[in-house]
């Protein structure tokens, strides 16, 4: 039996190492623009993407929610595309796109068969060369996001979790608020803010485009500069850079949400943004505290001890910071103070004693199975490329950099980061209760 785990162990190392090699090349356009293209011809597929470096950070904080309605907003078309034919053209052509915004970035892509690259490089250049931003075009689609907030954060139960901890965690800088933003904020916007917004920020100066897939490089090259050569550069973006006052006694507060019946306990902890190697250590010690059934919260409190109905613990890595949240629900009439007692138990353990190397060897595994699948389509490789050079100070080459820098953490950082970052004194603690 043992043959066999060390077996395994190898030929999972052996295929994260095969997986972990993207081929790339790259290079700017006169107008700012950086491109990254990626050869793969197994399959006739092409994922065409545009990152631009805005999130709900960069928000006016009386106007939250313009990036991620924006994400909404520039589907409504430009001057060569007519209201409502964006998805219409993608879907006629084979394809599929869609986007998504967190606090840091905005993240558009189609993903068509590999004949129809034009089509997917036309349409994003429209996007960011000329898209219409009027009033019809807001009104509708600020009923669209109003909908969305109603159906996933106002009516989700524990849909408000995540902005009641940021809230407390992070009082100066934006990540104060969730990109979700403000109903209230964007009814009272004017159209011109719209606009400016736009023109600010997406930009080519601002964005990254990343193409992978089916793809001959020099013709891609030729399509690109045709599409994007001559749009506008934009302004010299500066980065928001609002540093937080330590967290030096413990917050405690109390959340009220309608739609949940069971509460729930929250522990939140300020750490270091996405790049630092200490993140990656963090995200280590999540593995071994509640990643799956054989880690140590859940054996301890839903397994064993049997008082808890859900736990967990992850580490919500930003670019400027992140928050290590631990949280558990009660199974039956448990108290929320007998769960952070829990938890709290278990990160001091991780604290006071090296973790074993049997269980070291097992999510470090665990991490390097999943890295496997990082990459295994192109949209995939596409997003993990842009994402390398906007986070990782222009290094595009860290998608293949990521998994040496998990296997150079060692047990010593694992509980160095947590006897350094998870301390009840550096925390905010949040019970989160039903609404009567």
């Amino acid at each position: 039996m043992l043959r066999i785990k060390l077996l395994f162990c190898l030929l999972i190392s052996i295929s994260a190492s095969k997986a972990q090699k993207v081929a790339f090349k790259e290079y700017d356009l006169p107008n700012g623009l950086h491109v990254i293209l990626h050869q793969d011809n197994s399959a006739p597929v092409v994922a065409v993407s545009v990152m631009y470096h805005v999130g709900s950070k960069n928000e006016n904080p009386t106007r939250t929610g313009f990036a991620h309605f924006f994400e909404h907003l520039l589907f409504e078309g430009s001057d060569n595309i007519k209201r409502g034919e964006f998805m219409k053209i993608v879907s006629s052509n084979g394809g599929q796109n869609n986007a998504n915004t967190s606090q840091d970035r905005t993240f558009y892509y189609e993903v068509f068969p590999s004949n129809q690259l034009e089509t997917g490089l036309w349409l994003e250049s429209e996007r960011m060369m000329h898209p219409v931003i009027n009033e019809i075009g807001v009104k509708t689609q600020n009923e669209v996001v109003k909908e969305e907030k109603r159906m996933r954060v106002d009516n989700q139960p524990y849909g408000n979790f995540l902005a009641e901890v940021m809230k407390r965690l992070f009082t100066k800088h934006p990540y104060n608020w969730v990109p979700i933003g403000s109903m209230a904020h964007l009814d009272s916007a004017k159209l011109s803010e719209f606009i400016a917004f736009n023109k600010k920020y997406y930009t080519p100066n601002n964005s990254v485009l990343s193409i992978a897939g089916d793809i001959n490089f020099e013709n891609t090259k030729n399509l690109v500069a045709s599409y994007f050569g001559e749009i506008n550069s934009g302004v010299k973006i500066e980065k928001v850079n609002i540093q937080e006052d330590p967290i030096t006694t413990e917050i405690v507060d109390t959340a009220y949400d309608g739609n949940i019946q069971i509460p729930a306990i929250m522990a939140a902890y300020r750490t270091p943004g996405e790049t630092s190697k200490e993140s990656l250590a963090l995200e280590l010690a999540s593995s071994v505290l509640s990643q799956g059934a054989s880690s140590r919260m859940y054996k301890k409190m839903v397994d064993n001890k049997k008082n808890s109905l859900q736990v967990g613990c992850f580490n919500y890595a930003l670019e400027d910071y992140g928050a290590y949240i631990a949280y558990a629900l009660p199974n039956g009439e448990t108290s929320l103070n007998t769960l952070l007692k829990d938890m709290d138990d278990e990160i001091l353990n991780l604290q006071n004693n090296l973790i074993s190397e049997e269980e070291f060897t097992k999510i470090r595994n665990q991490y390097e199975n999943e890295f496997i699948g990082k990459n295994d389509k192109m949209l995939g490789v596409a997003e993990n490329l842009a994402d390398s050079y906007t986070f990782h100070n222009k290094n595009t080459n860290y998608v293949n950099e990521e998994l040496d820098e998990i296997r150079k953490i060692t047990r010593e950082d694992i509980q160095n980061v947590v006897r350094k970052y998870l301390n009840k004194n550096q925390r905010v603690v949040v019970y989160y209760l039903p609404k009567k």
